[in-house]
This record gives structure tokens, sequence and C-alpha cells, in this order.
């Protein structure tokens, strides 16, 4: 079997960090905490707002997708104590998602769960969501290395860090195991795909895909690099993600716009210039990079099943099985998830995997075993997935303050239609990734005749591997005529398709508009239509699209300033990165950024005025922050120094300087925390040392000089 330790990433939970959640959940609903502040605290830590009042969705992070039998029972506890009547949720990006929860109880969500190890920290926000990966990963005879350890690795390096914390938005990373790239690398902001070159094993690495609103297929930053190179080449794209995406426009603030904004060339000399400063960083840590186990693989993917399997399919270990387990549009009970976690003990089974077709898989089967694992599933009401329910959902309106369409009911009407896959999103952000399914549609309003009429939009023939390419974009056809639209389809490629030609291949054979006239008669809304579309799957009045805000991705006017923060000790560590090599110049634009950041962030809190310019920042400062005149004027000295710097770099006065700075950052941090008690400033602000000395002055002494002046 697996060794159990390659599923553990450790425990990735934070006991200080649940108490300050609870006392920031306490100071909002004792009217202490604004409902923006609160936003940006609430998200960091996986808790979504829903259209309901009063209740939450909860995400908990499952790195790779990859669990144990005590995981199990920590998110049924959960579920069953906080949400019960709800199912849980499976995730195309293999998370849970527990419903109604009411707000008070979420902290408590969170120290359940820790104690067996899960977090919903960065489940949520502007940040590095959860990785996910290649369901086969150990156990397929094709895959060129388990790629688990590079994903703990990436995942103990990404959470937490500063440069991840405060992101103009989110950011998703996939990992696959051999070429045929099951994990989907083309939809990612970075796709991870392990290979074979020239005789060497080591990654291909994807940047700049995504779906939703302007769907984009990646494209390749790296053809090879080596597995020491990996952590530093996934910063790179994260660092040019947080340096030059619209912090102001949401809309636009993906890794895929910035190709659109720099052209394919221009995107990969910026990602460049951002690889050199990782490289100098890790350079100058000297820290251990993720290892594996590389291997030749012994079988074609495609022909093995790539993707998650459907039946039961054997592994590349011996008398070894995967079980698949079937949980439609993915909804499972607390009641079942517990059920699981028994089996597992009973059979000694210790890996269960959540996949990006929202259904789980058991690994490690015995052969002797398959025949008690379905008996057992079957009492629970479960078994292996069936023609027809390859349907994957997103909640849509029934829970999503976005979602347009009642996506989880039409996804129940379809399943049992058609063999294809289906995926069914609520709005256009595809949370179930429309643009990856063979049939793919999301919802959106349509108005015809003076009314407003629920649609879908289709798209066809989508495959996110390796070999395939995203969607067709199709007609827009009302939501009440989607199930007889996707039938029409299904029929019409079975009566036309060539032999053995897949779906994808079918679609891509057509001409331009063919499925506009193929679908004409769906498609068409006469006046007298109207009362017969107007209505969505499941409602009884009018359809309408509600108005509750923004996304729940955005955080409030105070993340500005934990940006300024965590850039500042991003930009410190490259700093240091180029100390090392020697590069003074590098080294002193750092530094200078180091200072234009944390004087922005105090002149933000002390006047709400974002400003840019580092001299104005050094004039406006000592006048706005008052009651704090010591930082104030510390920054318009370090200012001056710097700019001296600038014109004639001393390399002797340098280090004293750096160290200066570094002093001064930590008594900004202080401040800042005083003029906002809900900032987090934990993770920015938790590699800046005490400097040991500050131009000779003795560490003592010097913490003293620095000191703030008590509250008043």
């Amino acid at each position: 079997m697996n060794d159990l330790s390659a599923l553990d990433t450790g425990n990735l939970a934070d006991g200080e960090e649940i108490n300050r959640v609870e006392q920031a959940v306490q100071a909002y609903l004792d009217r202490r905490m604004d409902a923006d502040r609160f936003k940006a605290a609430r998200l960091q830590q996986g808790v979504y707002g829903q259209r309901q009042e009063g209740v939450n969705m909860v995400r908990i992070k499952v790195p790779g997708g990859r669990l144990t039998s005590h995981h199990l029972r920590a998110v049924a506890d959960v579920a069953g104590r906080y949400a019960p009547g709800h199912p849980v949720h499976i995730t195309t990006r293999q998370d849970f998602q527990l419903y109604y929860v009411p707000l008070q109880h979420t902290p408590a969500v969170m120290r359940r769960l820790a104690e067996d190890g899960l977090t919903t920290r960065e489940a949520c926000g502007n940040t590095v969501r959860n990785i996910t990966s290649c369901p086969l990963a150990g156990i397929c005879p094709a895959e060129r290395a388990d790629v688990t350890p590079f994903i703990n690795g990436a995942v103990k390096h990404f959470l937490r860090h500063p440069l991840t914390q405060h992101l103009p938005r989110k950011f998703k990373i996939s990992f696959s195991s051999c070429e045929t790239d099951c994990a989907q690398g083309m939809a990612h902001d970075v796709g991870v795909v392990a290979v074979k070159r020239d005789g060497r094993f080591g990654f291909k690495v994807l940047a700049g895909g995504g779906l939703g609103h302007k769907p984009r297929e990646a494209l390749t930053v790296e053809s090879f690099i080596e597995e020491q190179y990996l952590l530093p080449t996934i910063e790179a794209v994260i660092s040019l993600h947080n340096r030059y995406s619209d912090r102001t426009k949401r809309a636009r603030s993906r890794v895929k716009f910035l190709v659109d904004r720099f052209g394919v060339e221009g995107f990969l000399e910026k990602y460049r210039e951002e690889l050199a400063r990782t490289k100098a960083i890790y350079a100058s840590q000297g820290s251990a990079h993720p290892k594996g186990t590389w291997t030749d693989g012994s079988a074609d993917g495609q022909a093995y099943g790539a993707g998650a399997p459907r039946t039961v399919l054997a592994q590349k270990q011996p008398g070894l099985n995967v079980f698949p387990i079937s949980t439609p549009i993915g909804d499972v009970s607390a009641q079942q998830l517990s059920g699981i976690a028994q089996l597992m003990d009973d059979l000694g089974l210790t890996d269960i995997r959540t996949t990006q077709d929202q259904n789980l898989m058991l690994i490690n089967v015995p052969t002797q075993e398959l025949d008690a694992v379905r008996a057992r599933l079957a009492a629970l009401g479960l078994g292996v997935p069936q023609a027809g329910d390859d349907v994957v959902a997103c909640p849509g309106s029934s829970t999503c303050r976005l979602g347009i369409t009642s996506s989880k009911i039409v996804a129940k009407k379809l399943i049992g239609i058609t063999d294809l896959s289906l995926r069914v999103s609520g709005c256009q952000n595809g949370c179930a990734q429309p643009e990856t399914g063979e049939i793919g549609i999301y919802g959106q309003g349509k108005r015809l005749h003076g009314k407003l009429i629920p649609h879908y939009q289709m798209y066809f023939g989508g495959d996110g591997r390796g070999s395939g390419g995203l969607a067709v974009k199709g007609p827009e056809v009302p939501t009440v005529r989607v199930e007889s639209a996707i039938k029409r389809v299904n029929e019409t490629y079975l009566g036309a398709r060539r032999d053995r030609e897949t779906f994808f291949q079918w679609v891509r054979r057509q001409e331009a508009g063919y499925f506009e006239k193929l679908l004409a008669e769906e498609i068409k809304v006469a006046p007298e239509d109207v009362p017969f579309v107007i209505k969505d799957h499941g409602e009884e009045s009018a359809f309408k699209v509600l108005q509750l805000g923004g996304g729940e991705c955005a955080g409030a006017a105070q993340e500005s300033v934990a940006a300024n923060f965590a850039e500042a000790a991003y930009e410190r560590d490259c700093r240091d990165g180029y100390l090392y090599q020697r590069k003074n110049a590098e080294a002193l634009e750092c530094a200078e950024a180091i200072a234009r950041s944390i004087g922005q962030a105090l002149l933000f809190l002390a006047t709400r005025r974002k400003i840019d310019d580092a001299d104005e920042i050094a004039k406006l400062l000592p006048q706005s922050l008052t009651q704090y005149p010591q930082p104030a004027e510390k920054f318009t000295q370090l200012h001056a120094a710097l700019k001296r710097m600038r014109a004639g770099f001393d390399e002797a006065a340098f280090p004293a300087l750096v160290l200066e700075l570094d002093g001064w950052v930590r008594q900004a941090g202080e401040v800042a925390t005083r003029l906002d008690a809900h900032l987090d400033l934990a993770a920015s602000l938790s590699g800046w040392v005490v400097p040991e000395a500050v131009a000779g002055v003795p560490k003592a002494a010097e913490e003293k000089r620095l000191a703030l002046p008590a509250e008043a």
C-alpha cells in the first residue's frame, strides 16, 4: 500500500488563528466591527455569505483531494452538528462545502476540523485556493511521478505565505502526474504536469489559463524544469499576478488577463523577470525542495481511463483497486460520510479522495474486499457511477449570492438523459467548469419581448486534459428547454458520428453556426411563448435576478493595508536574496519598495488616501500620523537615506540601513494594528526579526528607541 505519510501535509490549522477568528466574529456580532472589515476576515478563513441571511457556507480545503477516515469523520461531525439536514457538497476543486452554518458557530467548526488536521484557511478570498490533483496520483501505471509530495510541499509553502495573503484575486493551481494532464492544467492560473524529456524527469508548467468570464487556455511558460525549481517557478507566476493584476477591476483581475494585457511574449518576459527574483530568494534561503519518485510509466493514460474513473479499476500496485463512489451533483450526507469512514476503518483502508467530477474514490481496495465494499456502500445508498450520472453542478441560486439560475434543480433533471459529461453552472463564473465538459451550460438572464427570460449559455466538446481543449461556444437556450436541447444534441451525435469518433472530435468537425441551426426550435421565443419560458426550474414566480451586492471574493478597504504589508514581506525576501547574490542595485530597489509600501499603508490608515509617490508620502505622513510622530518621522528619514543610497551606493553602510528599515517595519505594524485593531498582519510580520544592532546601536537600546508611546 501507499505510505500513509504521503497523504499527510501535517496539521494545516492554527489554534491562535482560530482564536482571532472567534474574536472577530464576536466583534462583528457586537457591532464593534463593520461588515466590510469582517468580510475580509471571514473570507480568509473560508467563510462565505449565502443568499440566506444569518447563515454561511464554510469551505474546507482538501489538498489534492486526499483524505483519511479521520478527516471524513471530522467533516461528518461538523455537518451533523452545525448544518443538520443539509448535505455536504464536493466541489470541482476537490473541497468540501457546508451550508447553512450560523455565523456564531463557524469558529467551533474550524476547531473541530483542526483536531484532525483540516483547515478552512485560504479556501476563499484573494489567495491561493485549494490545490487540485490528478485523482489517480500514486496508483496510475502511466504516471511519471506521484505528485503528492510536490502538492504537499506547495501547500505548506504557500499557505499563510505573505505573498499569497492579499492577491488582487484568487489563484488556482493543479498538479498532474503525467502528460495526459487529468487535473486540467490548461484551465488554471498554474498547471504543473510531470513529464519526461530527453531521458530526464521533471515538470512542464502552464500559466494563464482560466474559465468563467472570457475563458482562455493556459500557455506554456516552462516546457521542462527539474523538481528543485518547481516552487520558485510557481511563486514567480503568483508574484506576477500580485504585481501587475488590476486590484480595482475584479472582473479582469486574473492571470489570464495579463496575457491579454502584455501579449504572449510580453507576458513571458515579465514572468522571467519575476522568476529571477524568486530564484534569488530560494538561493539565499537554501530551502529544501519537495522530492518525488520518478518512473517511465507502463501504460497509456488514455487507455487506462484518464481522469476520475467511473468503474472499479486495477491499480499499478498488484492486487489493489480504485473503487469510485458516485455522489450525484456532489452532494453526500453526514451519515454517509460517517458510514464510509467506518467502512474504511473496518477494512483497513487509509486513502479516500475527492475528484474534480464531484465524486469520491476509495484507494488501495484489495480485490478480495471488492464485494464487501460494494455491499457496505449499497447499505448507505451509495455505489459506483452509473451511465448518465456524470453531471456536475454548482449550488447556483439555491445558496450562492451570485447564482442566477437554479443549477442544482436542472442538473438533477439531466441525470440519465446522456452518457456525455454534463457541467451545469448557475452563472458565468463557471464553478462547475462548463467549458471542460462535453456539454456545459451556465445560467444568465436574457431580455425578450420586454421580459427577462432565464437562459443557459451552451458549450460543446470540452476536454481540459493535455490532448483536449476548451469547449466550443454554442447558442443560448431558455432554461425550460435545456433538457430537450441536450437530448437533441446527444441523439444527433449518436446518429451522425463516424466510427469511434468522440464527442470532442465530432463537435470540431462541424461548421460555424451548426449548433444554432440544430437547436433553432429550442432557441426561438415568440411572443406567445413568453408565459411558458419565463420561469426557472423549480420556481413558481417569474424569473428575476436578485441584486445581492458584489461577490464574496473581495475584501474590505483595509485589505489594501494588509496587501501592502504582505508586499513588503515579499520584497524583503527578494532583497535578502539579492544581497546574498551581491546584486546591490536590485536589493536597493527592493528596500525602496518596502519603505514605500509600508509608508503608503500608514498614510491610508491615517487619511484613507492612497498615494503611490514616496516623496509625497514622506511629505504627508508626519502631518497626518500626528498621534504617532516617531514612526512618521522615521519614514522620512529612511526615505531620504534610501534616496542618498540611490545617488551613490555605499556597500558598507547599506546593511545597517537594512536593519534600521526592518526595525521600523515592525514598529509600523504595531502602529497599524493600533489604528485598526481588527487588522490581521500575523503572516506578513512574522519574518521581520528584531535587529541585533542598527547603525551600531545595541539591540536593547534600539528596541527602546523604537518603542511606541503608551496608548491614550
